[in-house]
């Protein structure tokens, strides 16, 4: 529930974007860790502001109260003398195993109330710079912003296992949740797929299914993200569970099928919110269209026709084919439904991973306009880009 409510409140989340190591706990008392301050013996320590939490449901109030408590020895000046305003043989169990010795008032003198605080952020850093500024007269280089990994609550239900702090420092929280839900399948982890993986690993969907039944060798290391061990190659494992258990690090929820989609395991896509198809097997590909056509569900086609020249340049284009409630009738005129095409090269395992990169990017965007994640106007349902000329068309608009 801590986290929730940080994420919950722009006071408590600017907090934490700015690199403090702030949590709530089960007594609705916010804690700030990490503070340094000065001892007696003018030394430099760490201790832990504490206060009490004023709360409308799930959103923050302006606070009751301008004091906080400080666990720790008392705070001191550069001097060893302690700092106006501290109350020392305080005695209040805070959870947590935290019983502060200390206690420290001091009301602002500015602003629209004087002697109460607008919000946290403002309480908070009012109490860092009196705590903290003592310790940086005696050494620069300490502070209290620590930029500590934040670690999901179980009770929050995330599918992370740490949180996405970015998405706090950039404000965009109320965007992501937009994304909150789906179960995505994505069949084919090769090139194209595993960015994709990596893409949509990183928002707060429900499930990300994988469907592949290839083994992960060397080509395969120069075609997907991040860099595999000769160790990783050794194991010869199935793509889907190396990729799972990669992207099971940072979340949960990443369930591997070891198999490709046919007509006996064509049915699994039905439990699924949007389908990724990114293979380049034409026969298997024309089942999973017709069927999630059939079935009415939304999906994205990505394709990509590279040729090599007579000079050993590469060329082609890049493709992306969505198919939405609102507009499916161009499908099949977009997607290439036969194998062992000659003349492409991608079929040959081509190691062009930022063309695979690129692919999944468009791709993912796409899907998350679909989302309302971000702006679509244009509404286009195929996209290409063409490598000779850098260029990118949008085609088979919607009509509203």
């Amino acid at each position: 529930m801590s986290q929730r409510l940080v994420s919950l409140n722009p006071d408590l989340s600017r907090l934490r974007a700015e690199g403090l190591d702030i949590s709530i706990g089960k007594s609705k008392h916010l804690f700030i860790r990490d503070v340094p301050y000065v001892n007696a013996a003018k030394e430099i320590k760490c201790g832990i502001i504490a206060s009490v939490l004023d709360l409308a449901g799930e959103t923050t109030i302006p606070p009751e109260s301008h004091v906080v408590f400080f666990v720790g020895e008392p705070p001191c000046d550069e001097h060893g003398s302690v700092l106006p305003g501290v109350s020392q043989n305080i005695n209040q169990a805070l959870g947590e195993g935290l019983v502060p010795k200390h206690q420290i008032s001091r009301k602002p003198t500015t602003g629209p109330n004087p002697g109460k605080y607008a919000d946290y952020y403002e309480k908070i850093k009012t109490y860092i710079a009196i705590i903290c500024s003592p310790a940086q007269a005696l050494d620069q280089t300490v502070t209290p912003y620590t930029r500590p990994v934040v670690v999901a609550d179980e009770e929050d239900d995330s599918v992370f296992k740490y949180l996405d702090t970015a998405a706090t420092k950039a404000g965009i929280v109320a965007a992501n949740r937009k994304l909150e839900g789906p179960k995505i399948a994505i069949i084919g982890i090769g090139g194209v797929g595993s960015y994709v993986l990596d893409f949509v690993a990183k928002t707060p969907v429900a499930e990300i299914h994988l469907f592949d039944r290839d083994v992960f060798l060397n080509h395969n290391a120069f075609r997907c993200p991040g860099a595999s061990s000769l160790e990783d190659l050794s194991k010869k494992q199935m793509k889907v569970d190396y990729l799972a258990g990669i992207y099971s690090r940072m979340r949960k929820r990443i369930i591997p099928h070891n198999c490709f989609i046919d007509e006996l395991s064509v049915d699994q896509l039905k439990e699924m919110s949007f389908v990724f198809i990114c293979i380049d097997k034409g026969t298997g590909k024309r089942l999973i269209v017709e069927r999630l056509q059939e079935w009415g569900m939304p999906f994205i086609d990505v394709g990509m026709g590279i040729q090599l020249g007579e000079d050993n340049t590469l060329g082609g284009i890049v493709t992306v084919t969505t198919s939405t409630a609102i507009k499916r009738d161009h499908v099949r005129c977009r997607t290439a439904f036969s194998d062992g095409e000659a003349a492409n090269e991608y079929s040959q395992n081509v190691q062009i991973s930022e063309l695979n990169a690129l692919n999944a990017a468009l791709a993912v965007i796409k899907w998350k306009k679909l989302c309302g994640y971000f702006d679509d106007v244009t509404k286009e349902h195929y996209c290409a880009y063409t490598i000779r000329s850098n260029r990118l068309i949008s085609e088979d608009i919607h009509e509203a």
